[in-house]
């Protein structure tokens, strides 16, 4: 932004609470609406629009999760007649109007219909808004609802506690900056671009961050599979998933080396609500990493746990959780019956069982088990039958020191680019707010290829 210069005059805007250029006003979004009676509407009823009425296909409905970064979201669609469709017709989006999101995260989050379908059906908790384009121009709009200054005045109107709602009539009442429509056009293309080059840089890192997951998990699954030494002699481990083992590694059931704690306590005891309480939603899939901790009472546990204590591995047995395993880190804690507190004995150890528990190889057998019963699950009778291989316990120290070692590599890479992202990120927030604003004159930029 350094690279552009400030307008020569501006003038401070008490509802933006920040300086404007002084040839720019404000308008209302209900001003900018075209001169119809739908024009800016919300979705219906609750009542008019039914969980029932969802099919597999027809009519494309919009709702909250459609409307993400300023976009038209184009997955996760639910639809419904024809026939519907015309009972809700005051309720139709078209492609190149504007949706609004009535609901955080974050409130008044706007993106442009897109033109997959011919029309849509809004839900409840969005807004439709058909601009009169004679007066503002549509991707501009887009940029101006969606920038920091305008849905930070959206929240001040909201009501509610844990989850902010804006109404249509505060949303009709809201204001954007309003340049010439020149001045709008140059700052829409000038936001499309600059923002496409941030975009793909996010892309290629968060690509970057998907290969190093990918990385670790490929590292922990041949290391407690197949060993660390490339030149020890393989044998068949006799079990389809597992494939090849090292050739003096044993290969033994899960209930030899392994016991499944039985017995439940209750977490409003005394003697338990002050435990840390693990559940699949604390462990992030595939990596093991706990997110966050709770103790029983926090969290307002009352059903049955079960009991485990340091060092022990707790495993989700239900889908989709199923590649979600944890070291316990207390002396005593407490895990959901949703988990198996588990300790390794006889010659196996904890960590080394936790990594096995983590490889792919276990993830996808497990995943297979838990297809074959009525509830998406392993049980324990499952899993006690598996067979695991078990190296020498001076090896498996070795294979769990060169995981943690790799583990940390690549997590400071991934650290990295995790950071990058979050700076690109607020690098971008902070451009679309200087354009919409006027902090920045973009009216001499122009780019190869960009409709000046």
């Amino acid at each position: 932004m350094a690279d552009f210069k400030a307008y020569e005059k501006y003038a401070y805007s008490d509802y933006f609470k920040t300086e404007l250029p002084r040839e720019w006003t404000e308008k209302r979004l209900g001003y900018i609406s075209a001169y119809d009676k739908n024009s800016f509407v919300d979705g219906p009823f609750g009542s008019d629009l039914k969980s029932d009425d969802y099919k597999d296909s027809g009519v494309p409905l919009i709702q909250l999760n459609n409307i993400r970064d300023g976009k038209h979201v184009l997955q996760n669609y639910k639809f419904i007649t024809e026939k519907k469709r015309l009972e809700l017709s005051r309720h139709v989006a078209l492609p190149n109007d504007i949706v609004i999101a009535k609901m955080a995260e974050p409130v008044a989050r706007s993106a442009i219909v897109s033109n997959q379908y011919p029309e849509y059906v809004i839900v409840a908790d969005c807004v439709k808004l058909s601009p009169d384009l004679d007066l503002v121009n549509l991707k501009f709009l887009n940029w101006a609802i969606n920038s920091v200054l305008v849905k930070r005045n959206a929240e001040l109107v909201s009501s509610g506690t844990t989850r902010i709602r804006v109404s249509l009539g505060e949303l009709k009442k809201l204001k954007i900056p309003y340049p010439s429509l020149v001045e709008q056009k140059l700052i829409a293309n000038f936001l499309d671009h600059e923002t496409a080059q941030i975009d793909t840089l996010i892309d290629k890192q968060q690509t970057l961050i998907q290969l190093l997951k990918e990385k670790r998990q490929a590292v922990i699954s041949h290391a407690v599979t197949k060993g660390l030494n490339p030149d020890a002699p393989m044998k068949d481990s006799g079990v389809e998933w597992l494939g090849e083992v090292p050739e003096h590694w044993v290969v033994t059931k899960f209930s030899h080396c392994a016991q499944i704690r039985n017995g439940l306590v209750d977490p409003k005891a005394p003697d338990f609500k002050k435990l840390v309480l693990y559940a699949p939603n604390h462990i992030e899939k595939g990596t093991g990493k706990v997110v966050y901790k709770e103790t029983a009472e926090e969290q307002g546990a009352d059903s049955s746990k079960y009991l485990c204590y340091k060092g022990e591995v707790i495993y989700s047995k239900i889908r989709p959780a199923l590649a979600k395993v944890a070291i316990c880190e207390e002396e005593t804690a407490l895990c959901s019956a949703d988990m198996y507190p588990i300790n390794a004995v006889n010659g196996l150890d904890n960590r080394f069982l936790y990594f096995f528990m983590l490889s792919d190889n276990f993830t996808k057998a497990a995943i297979l088990d838990s297809d074959r019963v009525a509830m998406p699950k392993i049980n324990r009778e499952s899993l006690s039958d598996y067979r695991l291989p078990v190296p020498p316990v001076i090896e498996q120290m070795a294979i769990c020191k060169f995981i943690a070692n790799q583990n940390t590599k690549l997590e400071e890479l991934e650290s990295k680019a995790t950071k990058a992202i979050q700076l690109m990120q607020e690098r971008r927030t902070a451009l679309i707010s200087a354009a919409v604003t006027g902090k920045i004159d973009v009216r001499g930029w122009r780019a190869v290829g960009v409709e000046a």
